[in-house]
Parts: C-alpha cells; sequence; structure tokens
C-alpha cells in the first residue's frame, strides 16, 4: 500500500469551554450495568458540542453537532459557555404498574441573553428561555427529587421537574422552570446593584437553597422559595498586585452541605453550610482558582487554574475535626483549566479538564496517583474526509467549507521537480447556511458532491473547466421537495453514482435518483420523487434516559452493485433495503411500484398480497424500487455503536463454492432477480462467493460479518469471534475512526493508529495455542510473556479483578507494561520521516502476498514483508499488523482506481493508494 502523507489540510481545533456528566454521581447506587447510559457533553468555543460515551474506559465520540450560530449577530458561531442537564420525572405506567425512566435534556448558554435547549436528536436548538433579562454567565441545575416507589402521581409531578437558576451580568438571579417538557421563565430570585455586581457562578445547596458568587467578592444565600437573602460571605480584599476585590470564580456545595469557593487570589475556601462561617482557607494556586469539582463522597476535591494546574485535596479526621489538606498538584494543560466535570460512582470514578489545549484529559478521582492520566483524541471520531478514487480527489471539511484536492500519480510525484504540483486544490465549496456541515459524499467518479447541515441538504455536479485545466466548473442541483428543506445526518452516494440516500434529522431515510438532464444528457439532475425507506418498528425502552438520541441514525453504507442499503443508529440497531427489478431505461422516470408489477408477481400466492398492498406506495425509478430487506428482521441488534460498517468486496473464484442459500421460510422469502439466486441456481456453481457480507466494527471494537441476504453471521465471523482479534490490537485505547479494503485485507485507523486485519485467512486461537496447539502468528517471546503472566496469576494476581479496580479513565494502572514493537519497517521516499512540510513523499507498506510456507510453527517467520521494487521477497502471510508512527490521523482516503482497474507492475498488481491527513494538535497535547 502505498501512503501519501498530507498536513496540509485545514482543520482548526477549538478549546475547551463546558463539560457536563448526563447524571449526578452516586456512589451508593451506581453500579456497572449502569454505566452505558451516562454521556458527556463537552462544549467548544466555536459553539460545537461533542457527546461522549465512557463505555468502562473506552470513551467514544458518538455524535457532534453545531448549536451555537444561530444566536450570533454577525453571523460566526457563539460558543459555548456552559452546559447542564436534566432529567424528567419518572412516569408510572397503567397496567403493570413499571416505571418509564425520564428523558434526559440538554441545555447551555453561549454568550446571550438567553437559557437554550438543544434536540439531542437532530442537534438543533430546540427552544429558548422567555424572559426579559441580560446575558447569563453562569446556571445551575436544582438537584433531583428522591421519590419512593409509592409516591402518588401528583407528588411525581411536582418533584420531578428540575428547575434552572441563572446568572446575569447585571446581578440579577433568574428562575427557569422545566415543568411540562417546556422552558419558561418563572421569576427574578434577586436582584444585586452596584458597579460590580456581574453573577460569576451559582450552585444550589439543596432543592430550596442557592449560593451566587459575585463579582464584588461577596457570596449570597438565597431562599428559592421566596427570594429572600439568607447570608452574605464576603472574601475580602485581593492579594498585593490584585485588583482590591477578589472575584468569585467558582462555588461548589459538598454532599455534607459544606460550601467552597475558589477566587482570584488562587485561594480555595471552606465555609460551614449550617453557619455559613469560614472554617478553612488554602492557597491552592498561584494564580486565579477558576473552577473546583468534588468526589461523591465530599472528602476529595479537585481544583484549576489559570496556569494549566490541578490540585488535589483530601479531608482528614483529628480528634473529631475536619480538616482539609492539599495532597498533590500538577500541570496537566498548557492552558487555563477553564472548565471541569467528575463522575464518583461504584463502576467509574474520574474527574474530566478542559483547556484552550483542546484535548479533554482523564484523570481518576478515587484512584489518583495509582492509575495513568489520559488524553482523549482531539480529533472527530467521524472523519471529514471523503475521496473519489477513479478520479484521485479527495475532499475535507470543516465549518461551512469544503475543499477538494487531487493528488497526482505516483510516478509523477516521484519526478515531479516541483513539490507543490504533487496536489492541487481544484475547488472550494463555501455553503450558505447557518450551521456548520455535518456530512459530505462523493460519487467514485468524482462527478458528484452532496452536503448537509442540520437544516439544510446542497447537491453539486463536478466537472473539469477544460481537459488541460485541473480545477472543477461547480453546478448546483435542485432537489426534490422532500429534501429541499431538510437537513441530514448522514449521505451517502452509492457506487454506480445513482443513488443518493440520505438520513435526515427527523429519523426519515429518503433515497433520492439521479438521472441525465433529458435536454443535456452531460448534466446531471436528481428526479423530483424520492422515497422514504421504513425502518423496523422496534418497542420503546421504557428503561432508556436517551430513546430519540439512541434513535439516531449514525452509519450508511451501500454495497458494492448498490443494490443493497444498510442503515445503524447509535444504539446497534440495523435495518437495510434491497433494490428490487431490473432497470429499464424505457420505462419512466417515476412511477408507482405498482404498475411495474411483472406478471410472476400477479400469481404470487396470498400469503404475499400484503406485501403487494405495500408495494403500491412504493415509488419505481425506471421500473426499481427500494423495498425492505426480507431478512432484516433476523439482524440482531449490536453490543454497542457500530463505528465502521463496509461491505467485503466480491471475491471472484473459480470454484465451485455457492452463494448463501437464500432464506426458505415463509417469512422471509427469496430475494429479487437479478441480485440474488432463485432457488434454482442455488445448486449452479457462482463466482461471486462473498456477495453482500456486511463488516461491522463496534465502539467495543467487537467483529462482526454479517450476510445480509440470509439476516446472519457469516462462516468466517461464526469461526473467528472478536476473543480472537490480535491481542495487541484489542489493547489499543482510541477508538477505531474508519477503514478501507486492500483484497482481503482491512486497513482500519485511528486517531493514534493504523492497523491490518487480514480477513482472507481465520484468527489464530490463542486458547487453543496455550493448551499445545500450534500459533503461527505469536513469537515465542510473547508467548514466553504470556506464561510468566499465567504464573503471576495463580500466584495471586488476577488479572481480571485488576481491571474491576480500574476508575474508568480507561489509561491503564501506573505499572501496565508498554507493548511490544509491532515488528514493521516502512519505507520512506527520503530519509526525513519527521520532516515539517505539509506533504510527505508516498511511503511504501506492504504485506507479503504468499501462501503460508512449512516451519517449524515457532512463530519467529511472521514478519511482515515489505516489498522493494524487484526484490522478489516472499514470506508467509501475516494476519494483522499495526504501527503508531504517524501524528494524530484526521482521515484515510483512497486514491486510484478499483483493484480491477489498477495497473500492472512486474506482472502484480499496483498497490492500493491512500492519502493519509496528518493534524498536530494545538498546544501539544
Amino acid at each position: 500500500m502505498d501512503i501519501h502523507r498530507s498536513r496540509f489540510v485545514p482543520y482548526p481545533l477549538s478549546p475547551i469551554s463546558a463539560l457536563a456528566f448526563s447524571r449526578p454521581s452516586d456512589s451508593a447506587g451506581g453500579s456497572e450495568g449502569a454505566l452505558p447510559a451516562l454521556k458527556l457533553a463537552l462544549g467548544r468555543s466555536n459553539g460545537t458540542i461533542e457527546i461522549w460515551n465512557p463505555q468502562r474506559g473506552l470513551w467514544v465520540q458518538e455524535t457532534v453537532f453545531a448549536a451555537g450560530g444561530e444566536d450570533s449577530s454577525d453571523g460566526d458561531a457563539a460558543g459555548i459557555d456552559g452546559l447542564l442537564w436534566t432529567q424528567g420525572p419518572d412516569e408510572v405506567i397503567e397496567g403493570d404498574g413499571g416505571v418509564s425512566v425520564g428523558q434526559q435534556r440538554l441545555f447551555g448558554i453561549s454568550a446571550s441573553p438567553a437559557v437554550l435547549e438543544f434536540d439531542l436528536g437532530s442537534g438543533r436548538v430546540k427552544r429558548r428561555s422567555t424572559g426579559n433579562f441580560s446575558e447569563v454567565w453562569c446556571f445551575a441545575a436544582q438537584p433531583r427529587a428522591r421519590l419512593a416507589k409509592e409516591a402518588s402521581e401528583e407528588e411525581r409531578e411536582r418533584a420531578g421537574w428540575q428547575e434552572i437558576v441563572a446568572g446575569c451580568g447585571d446581578g440579577t438571579l433568574v428562575l427557569l422552570s422545566t415543568a411540562g417538557d417546556d422552558l419558561v421563565f418563572k421569576r427574578f430570585l434577586a436582584r444585586v446593584s452596584g458597579k460590580k455586581s456581574r453573577c460569576m457562578c451559582v450552585a444550589w445547596q439543596n432543592r430550596e437553597r442557592v449560593v451566587a458568587g459575585f463579582a464584588d467578592g461577596v457570596m449570597r444565600v438565597y431562599d428559592a422559595r421566596n427570594g429572600s437573602l439568607l447570608r452574605n460571605m464576603s472574601l475580602g480584599a485581593g492579594i498585593p498586585g490584585a485588583p482590591k476585590t477578589a472575584l468569585v470564580w467558582q462555588v461548589k456545595c459538598l454532599p455534607n452541605g459544606d460550601i467552597v469557593s475558589g477566587d482570584s487570589n488562587g485561594e480555595v475556601r471552606f465555609w460551614d453550610g449550617r453557619t455559613y462561617s469560614l472554617s478553612q482557607r488554602i492557597a491552592g494556586h498561584e494564580s486565579d482558582c477558576l473552577d473546583l469539582i468534588s468526589s461523591s463522597d465530599g472528602k476529595t476535591l479537585f481544583s484549576g487554574s489559570i496556569d494549566g494546574k490541578l490540585a488535589v485535596y483530601r479531608q482528614t479526621v483529628d480528634r473529631g475535626r475536619k480538616t482539609w489538606a492539599k495532597t498533590s498538584h500538577r500541570r496537566l494543560h498548557h492552558g487555563e483549566v477553564k472548565t471541569m466535570a467528575a463522575f464518583d460512582s461504584k463502576g467509574m470514578s474520574v474527574v474530566v479538564s478542559g483547556s484552550s489545549d483542546v484535548a479533554p484529559v482523564i484523570t481518576p478521582l478515587r484512584e489518583y496517583g495509582k492509575e495513568n492520566i489520559r488524553f482523549l483524541p482531539t480529533l472527530p471520531q467521524s472523519p471529514p474526509l471523503v475521496s473519489a478514487p477513479k478520479a484521485r480527489l479527495f475532499a475535507s471539511w470543516w465549518d461551512k467549507t469544503i475543499s477538494i484536492w487531487h493528488i497526482a500519480k505516483r510516478a509523477g510525484v516521484d519526478s515531479s521537480p516541483e513539490p507543490q504540483k504533487r496536489r492541487t486544490l481544484v475547488a472550494r465549496i463555501c455553503l450558505d447556511t447557518k450551521d456548520d456541515i455535518r456530512s459530505v459524499t462523493m460519487s467514485p467518479d468524482g462527478r458528484l458532491l452532496a452536503a448537509s447541515t442540520s437544516t439544510a441538504i446542497k447537491v453539486f455536479q463536478l466537472k473539469r473547466k477544460a481537459e488541460h485545466e485541473a480545477h472543477l466548473a461547480i453546478r448546483k442541483l435542485e432537489l426534490p421537495h422532500e429534501l429541499a428543506d431538510a437537513g441530514a445526518r448522514v449521505l451517502k452516494i452509492s457506487p454506480d453514482s445513482k443513488w443518493l440516500a440520505a438520513a435526515t434529522t427527523d429519523d426519515e431515510i429518503y433515497v433520492a435518483r439521479f438521472a441525465p438532464h433529458p435536454a443535456k444528457p452531460k448534466q446531471s439532475q436528481l428526479l423530483n420523487e424520492v422515497a422514504e425507506l421504513e425502518t423496523r418498528h422496534r418497542p420503546v425502552d421504557l428503561h432508556s434516559a436517551f430513546r430519540s438520541y439512541d434513535r439516531a441514525t449514525t452509519q450508511m453504507v451501500f454495497s458494492d452493485d448498490s443494490a443493497v442499503l444498510v442503515a445503524s443508529d447509535l444504539s446497534g440497531n440495523l435495518d437495510s433495503w434491497v433494490l428490487k427489478g431490473e432497470e429499464d431505461p424505457l420505462a419512466p422516470a417515476v412511477g408507482k411500484a405498482a404498475a411495474q408489477l411483472s406478471s410472476s408477481d400477479s400469481d404470487s400466492d396470498s400469503d404475499s398480497d400484503s406485501s403487494d398492498d405495500d408495494d403500491e406506495d412504493l415509488v419505481a425509478f425506471y421500473a426499481q424500487t427500494w423495498t425492505e430487506n426480507p431478512a432484516n428482521n433476523l439482524l440482531p441488534k449490536l453490543d454497542s455503536t457500530p463505528l465502521i460498517m463496509t461491505f467485503r468486496p466480491t471475491r471472484q473464484s473459480s470454484s465451485s463454492n455457492t452463494q448463501p442459500k437464500a432464506i426458505e421460510d415463509a417469512h422471509n422469502p427469496n430475494l429479487p432477480n437479478g441480485h440474488y439466486p432463485t432457488p434454482e441456481q442455488e445448486d449452479q456453481p457462482q463466482s461471486n462467493t462473498n456477495k453482500h457480507h456486511l463488516l461491522i466494527l463496534t465502539s467495543r471494537h467487537q467483529l462482526y460479518e454479517f450476510d445480509i441476504a440470509a439476516g446472519r453471521l457469516t462462516d468466517w465471523s461464526r469461526r473467528n469471534p472478536s476473543s480472537l482479534l490480535p491481542p495487541d490490537f484489542t489493547k489499543i485505547r482510541d477508538r477505531v475512526m474508519g477503514a478501507v479494503w486492500d483484497k482481503e485485507r482491512l486497513w482500519i485507523y485511528g486517531s493514534s493508529f493504523l492497523s491490518m486485519l487480514d480477513l482472507g485467512v481465520d484468527f489464530v486461537d490463542s486458547a487453543a495455542s496455550a493448551a499445545g496447539g500450534r500459533d503461527t502468528n505469536v513469537s515465542t517471546k510473547r508467548r514466553r510473556k504470556a506464561g510468566d503472566q499465567d504464573a503471576a496469576t495463580a500466584a495471586g494476581g488476577d488479572q481480571n479483578k485488576r481491571r474491576k479496580s480500574e476508575s474508568g479513565a480507561g489509561a491503564g494502572t501506573i505499572t501496565e507494561v508498554e507493548l511490544e514493537g509491532q515488528g514493521a519497517r516502512i519505507l520512506e521516499d527520503d530519509a526525513s520521516s519527521a520532516d515539517e512540510s505539509d506533504f510527505l513523499p508516498p511511503s511504501r507498506l506492504r504485506v507479503a502476498d504468499a501462501e503460508e510456507a512449512g516451519g517449524d510453527g515457532d512463530g519467529e517467520g511472521m514478519q511482515l514483508a515489505v516489498r522493494k521494487e524487484g526484490d522478489g521477497l516472499r514470506q508467509r502471510r501475516r494476519r494483522w499488523w499495526c504501527t503508531f508512527k504517524y501524528r494524530p490521523i484526521l482521515g484515510l482516503a483512497v486514491l486510484g482506481g478499483d483493484e480491477a482497474e489498477r495497473e500492472m507492475e512486474d506482472g502484480e498488481d499496483a498497490p492500493l493508494e491512500v492519502v493519509l491527513v496528518e493534524r498536530v494538535a494545538e498546544g501539544g497535547s
């Protein structure tokens, strides 16, 4: 594989400005089984919001949406200054007495005189608070009431909704109500006058009392029921050289009711929660203390400062007296620690901090000092990169801009005297929308491009201006009325460039048809009708607090022959559709499916009458219709969100292997002719031995391959469960971002790694090897290491028990053993692999294609074969490979044609060409 390393693609990173967990810490009620429902909302200064799923330390970024642009007067996105979650009241189900869990709601502030609520499904601003007050600087949610199961419906309704208190720049405290699934102004809670009256921070001491800190150096306690002032707590004068009055940057309330404050003097002060008197003060930082966070038991405290340091404080009890002491401090950020969030329960105990150096940092809370600190990836989980392999184009996007680049062929790269000619910016598209781009797709021939935001879909035709010019002419296409005013989460153009699939923000999936313009055959158009694809009806999960969010479609993929479309959502559900009928150029471009039914269809038995009635509402394009896959109901729900969905390339074979047989029972009739074999054809030899086999890799790095025609796992997937994946691959902390195929080898990558899995052979069963079998893929050294580990386990070092004690930071213990070398070499055309140029020469990575030869079985010969021109090196086939040599990877895109179109080199197929985009994180994180 030839890799073009690119660093010229623009993708600016934005500082973190807000963090919030979806539910508070609960050491008593927390459990590992409840952790998948936990979410982390991360807001950035450019207005984007990221939703992360901790997944017991795996930390996967599930979705990203821009929500701040609508509140900006100058058209630029307004930054997110704060985030919080609330949860609606639980509802008792009539009849069975069960309880329906209240739904989570996400709120934010964004330098405006309003509190915003975000729609978790679409990512758009759902509603704004009413009321006439100034810009909101801080806000906090009322603690959720704890009610017994015997509580009446009236009590649940009255106590279930959480109120929101907001502190404003003019010194007012505003009380907002979320009752009735709404967000309305309730009343002014308090008003402080004066030049330094800005409310800097606010917190709930309990459900009746609010503590607010102001710019005049005073903390005030109010009764939320009537707005009366209960107590003033003054910080006093500032330190020498600072303003006379100290600023109250942050205030937090501990579980026992005590109050902690952080100020511009760098001090952390502890106040008695009953008398509101100062009990202790600690000089925590040399600069301003900006944020505070505590454990669920209130005995551990973290503070963050403007110099990037985190300090840890522990509570001790000496002769019945409780005192606090600073135990350690460490610089984790290169900029100010503006925000922190903590979750401390039985299965997870972490502190997440964010700064201007863009990387979220996960610090163990309960196991601080015993486990490593982890930096999460700064780049998006879904790569903002697509390519048109046949045209050697790839497109990248950020904000509202799409840049399209052309990469010269490898021969031209080697001989070109001017490095800038190796790549050319051939087009740049700026969308006239309020929201940022969410998805982009290109046709393989580079003639069509589609882009979507949360509120709009745009489709363009690309064409060279002249044969001698590399730049592209761009023509906008008109959309059908169903898509004209819709936004989309995901867009996909089929491999044959005839279909556009769109998953809208309203949980609907449409398919539109491209066709030549009648008057201008060289121009493309979208037909004025679309087909709406029905998803499988599923029962509502009453135990989920993210029902609308979990239904969001995140992945869509067409098969190589464009006859199958598969979509998945965040909860792991799969839906599939098949293209029915043969294309007839003489048939109407758009018609009804009932008019296109053949005589054989009309003679079908009574069992298919209901399906024929459904076909009357289907839209036919040139006599072809999209219908639900008959085996759709057999596809299972996955263990977690799919990160990769890709069809295995069709493998040609001259053997007598046959296609997987179609489903024979009455509930699963055979799929249409032309795409799947009829019963008469099943016993005949077929050339396509793995047609429509879908490979899925989930966020837990579980690998599955499904036969979409049969609705079941393939034989290969049954022989190769995820437990047999290479051990070094399973140790990788970062999640997979994307994948490309090179024959039967799957190249997968994440932000920090590039790996290869050879899916043409079976994985080695390490368990069988330990029992005495031959493992030709694991080195003797590694087997000896595994034996040593088994001995340590027998002596009491149980690995599973140690794993259960981890905090959920996902970084492992401090004594974690470093991974072994990967045993691979990379050939560069020049010696400067660390060159700072924005476009590096292509690297050649190739795994030997020779079949495995006999050997002693010790595995020492199973090395990666790196092939130079004409060296004739042949070694046994390597099943997997991995490297961490690249800088943070933004994405990987394929260049050049498909396998059949690759030119030949010395009697061999030309290697696969890809462009690998690297980005250097700002701030050094």
